[in-house]
C-alpha cells in the first residue's frame, strides 16, 4: 500500500496534462490534417478532444459529435442529491471546444461504417475518419429487474444517465415524508462508478436528516456480497445516520423477485416492501448502443481494447475510452475516463503524426461522501502486464481517520472537479 501524499500528489494528473499542454508537441507537416471523430461528449470524449487539439498543436483534425446542447456531470450528483453541490454546478457548455479549434457537431450518431471509415448522423450527413474515437458511456439492461422498465423509469427513476433523471429523483427524494421508505437497487457488477449507489443512499441520508425527516428509513437490496469500501461507508452510516441505512447482502434478501412501480413495491425471496415513498432501481448495464450495434463489444457487453493504447480489438481504426471499455482492472469513472483520454492521444500522436509516444500511465481516484466534510478515498495505479490492465498500487482512506482528514479529503474532491470541469470545458 502506497503512503497517502504519494497517489494524492497524482491525483489531478489528467488535470493536469491537459491544462499546461504537457504532452511532447510534434512538428506538422504541410500536407492534409489527418481527421479524428470523437463519439460521445462526456469526460472521456471532451477529455480526448481537448488533449489531442492541444498535443498535436493543430496537426489533427478533431471533431466531436454530441447530441445534447449541454453536459450534465452525473459524476458529482449525488453531492447534489444530498444538498452538498447546486444542481446548476454539474452543466456545461460545448462553446469552449469550439472555441479550443474542436469541431462540435451537435448531431446523434446513428452508425459506424467501418469499411468506409465513416460516422453515420441521424440527419443522413456522414462524417468521414481517420481515427474513430468512441466514448459512449453506458446503456441500461431495462430487462434486468423483473417487473421494471423503460416505461416505468419516472415511476421508479434511475438517475444513473442524464439530468432529467437526476431532477426527478431530487424531486421525489424532496417529497419523501418523515417516516417514510425509500428502496435502492443496487445494480450488478460491472458498473458506472462502483461506490455511487452507497454515496447515494449516504447523501439521501444526510437530505432527510438535515432536513427533519431522520425516521425515514433507507434500504438498499444489493445482487453483490460486498461492496466497494464497504467497512468505511457502514462505519460512517452508524456515526452519522444510525438507524437510517440498512444495506442486504443477497443471502439475506434473496434477491429480488419483482417490483410494481403502480404501487410502489418491492418483493425479494425475504420480505416485500409495500407502498415505499421512493424505489431508486439502479440496473445492470452494457455499454453504450452503437458501440453494440456496430460490433466492437464481445459476450461480457463491454468493448475488448488493447491494453496498451485502448485500440478496439476489433477494429484497430477505432479507439475505446471511459465506461464502455473493457479496461482490465479500472472501474469505469470519469477520471479514468480522463486519464485513458490522455493515452489515447499520445497514441494518436503516434500513429497520425509519427511523433513519439510515451508508455501509457494509467491511474485511478474516487472520493466518496459520506456526510458533509466527511469524505474518503480510493487511489490507483495501473500497469499493463499479461496482456491486461492489472492494478499494482493502492491507497485507501482508513478506518477511524481524524475528521480534519476527512475536511481535507472533501476539498481535494471539490479541487479536483473544478480542476477538471475547467481544464474541459474553459
Amino acid at each position: 500500500m502506497a503512503a497517502p501524499g504519494a497517489i494524492s500528489r497524482r491525483a489531478f494528473l489528467g488535470v493536469t496534462v491537459l491544462a499546461a499542454g504537457g504532452l511532447k508537441t510534434p512538428r506538422v507537416l504541410a500536407q492534409a490534417r489527418p481527421r479524428l471523430v470523437i463519439v460521445g461528449g462526456g469526460a472521456g470524449g471532451v477529455s480526448l478532444a481537448r488533449a489531442v487539439v492541444m498535443d498535436s498543436a493543430g496537426g489533427i483534425a478533431v471533431t466531436l459529435v454530441e447530441p445534447n446542447a449541454r453536459y450534465f456531470a452525473c459524476f458529482q450528483s449525488n453531492l447534489a442529491l444530498g444538498g452538498l453541490r447546486d444542481p446548476d454546478s454539474l452543466l456545461f457548455s460545448y462553446a469552449g471546444l469550439a472555441k479550443a479549434g474542436v469541431e462540435v457537431v451537435p448531431a446523434a450518431a446513428s452508425a459506424i461504417d467501418r469499411d468506409r471509415r465513416e460516422v453515420r448522423l441521424v440527419d443522413g450527413r456522414r462524417l468521414p475518419y481517420d481515427r474513430l474515437a468512441l466514448s459512449p458511456g453506458i446503456d441500461l439492461k431495462y430487462d434486468s429487474v423483473p417487473g421494471w422498465g423503460r416505461e416505468a423509469e419516472d415511476a421508479m427513476p434511475h438517475a444513473w444517465t442524464g439530468e432529467r433523471q437526476f431532477r426527478l429523483l431530487k424531486a421525489r427524494l424532496d417529497a419523501v415524508p418523515d417516516g417514510g421508505l425509500i428502496v435502492i437497487i443496487a445494480p450488478p457488477n460491472p458498473s458506472r462508478c462502483p461506490p455511487a449507489p452507497y454515496e447515494r443512499a449516504s447523501m439521501m441520508a444526510h437530505a432527510l436528516k438535515a432536513t427533519g425527516r431522520g425516521q425515514t428509513k433507507v434500504i438498499i437490496l444489493d445482487p453483490k456480497p460486498k461492496f466497494p469500501k464497504q467497512g468505511l461507508f457502514q462505519e460512517g452510516w452508524e456515526a452519522h445516520y444510525p438507524g437510517m441505512i440498512e444495506w442486504m447482502a443477497p443471502d439475506i434478501s434473496e434477491g429480488v423477485r419483482s417490483v410494481d412501480p403502480e404501487t410502489g413495491t418491492v418483493v425479494t425471496g425475504f420480505e416485500t416492501f409495500a407502498r415505499a415513498d421512493l424505489v431508486n432501481v439502479i440496473p445492470a448495464q452494457w455499454a453504450g448502443a452503437l458501440a453494440r450495434a456496430s460490433g466492437l463489444t464481445d459476450a461480457s457487453g463491454w468493448c475488448p481494447v488493447d491494453p496498451d493504447v485502448l485500440a478496439s480489438t476489433v477494429d484497430r481504426n477505432i479507439f475505446i475510452i471511459g465506461d464502455a471499455a473493457n479496461a482490465g482492472d479500472m472501474p469505469k469513472s470519469a477520471f479514468a475516463a480522463n486519464n485513458q483520454a490522455i493515452v489515447v492521444a499520445a497514441a494518436l500522436r503516434s500513429e497520425l503524426l509519427s511523433a513519439p509516444a510515451d508508455a501509457p500511465g494509467y491511474a485511478n481516484t474516487c472520493w466518496s461522501a459520506i456526510a458533509r466534510d466527511d469524505v474518503v478515498k480510493e487511489s490507483s495505479r495501473y500497469a499493463v502486464a499479461d496482456g491486461r490492465i492489472r492494478e499494482t498500487e493502492t491507497f485507501l482512506s482508513q478506518s477511524g481517520e481524524p475528521a480534519d482528514l476527512r475536511r481535507r479529503l472533501s476539498m481535494e474532491n471539490d479541487m479536483w472537479y473544478a480542476a477538471m470541469t475547467r481544464g474541459l470545458f474553459g
